[in-house]
């Protein structure tokens, strides 16, 4: 395996280059704002292409360290790619809603998560011996504790690295980071602060395509520092390789992604992000 290769044709097709409307800007992004058309920012993807690739070699760089990964991703568009990233290169995930504490209360979220095997090898028993109102209170127990701590349930400690779609939305994850000193990747849009973000991404962090893409990509790098870590040990990782390969090619590449709209942006705002982009329409350039 290799560090994953991207173009720039790749990210134009996702919409990585699409921000938000101009009014809704965040300054502190202006320098990575090429210009704007129609009232929408248009991001540089000339310097989203090396600080992409950067953050990508700092994923596999972490797990080839034997270092945890945890993928951040709560708004809707973002659970499934999320979950999916990190499921297929066997590291760990949040997409349902950031438990405050996570990481700074660590020891008190490792009882939830006890509770929850605790649950789990109970109702794999059969529950015997609880009447038909237990079993059912038990069994929504379950299912809030699975849907909040089920990514994380095997993390076993704090990550070592985490991966974010969306700073705005998940800003308490990335506080609980930098008070730890966990380094942040993150995916920062043309509305949100780069602050606190180690490796920043500039890209649209609302197209459902686009969120695919980073997250195919960072699965992808993890895959790659597993391998490296386990190269000396005589494991072959060419069986997992395949696996994740099969799975992210089950998607025809001209598929269209259903449109979604963000958690937070207007209507107008998002149908422009997930627009097609025209080579031959340049944007007007950025005036900071």
């Amino acid at each position: 395996m290799a560090l994953p290769e991207f173009s720039l044709r790749q990210l134009l097709e996702a919409g990585v280059h699409f921000g938000h409307q101009t009014q809704r800007w965040n300054p502190r992004m202006g320098e990575f704002i090429y210009g704007d058309r129609n009232g929408i920012h248009i991001i540089d993807l000339t310097q989203t292409v090396p600080m992409l690739d950067r953050a990508l070699q700092v994923i596999r760089d972490t797990v080839a360290k034997n270092g945890r990964i945890l993928f951040v991703g709560t708004k809707r568009q973002a659970q499934k790619p999320i979950a999916d990233a990190a499921e297929r290169c066997a590291q760990y995930y949040m997409n349902h809603r950031w438990l405050g504490g996570t990481l700074t209360n660590w020891k008190t979220v490792s009882q939830s998560i006890n509770r929850l095997k605790e649950i789990d090898e109970r109702m794999a028993e059969g529950a015997e011996g609880l009447t038909k109102k237990e079993r059912l209170g038990i069994e929504r127990e379950q299912q809030k504790l699975q849907a909040s701590l089920g990514g994380i349930r095997e993390m076993g400690g704090l990550p070592d690295l985490i991966f974010v779609v969306d700073v705005n939305k998940e800003d308490l994850a990335i506080a609980e980071a930098k008070k730890l000193g966990i380094p942040v990747v993150a995916v920062v849009d043309t509305n949100c602060s780069p602050a606190g973000v180690d490796y920043i991404i500039p890209g649209n962090d609302d197209a459902a395509r686009a969120i695919s893409l980073y997250c195919d990509l960072a699965s992808r790098a993890a895959l790659d520092g597993m391998s490296a870590q386990m190269s000396a040990a005589g494991v072959d990782m060419g069986a997992l390789e395949d696996a994740a390969m099969e799975e992210i090619h089950e998607t025809p590449a001209n598929a269209e992604a259903p449109l979604e709209l963000s958690d937070e942006a207007v209507a107008d705002d998002t149908v422009a992000k997930d627009a097609p982009y025209d080579l031959d329409n340049k944007p007007a350039e950025h005036q900071a």
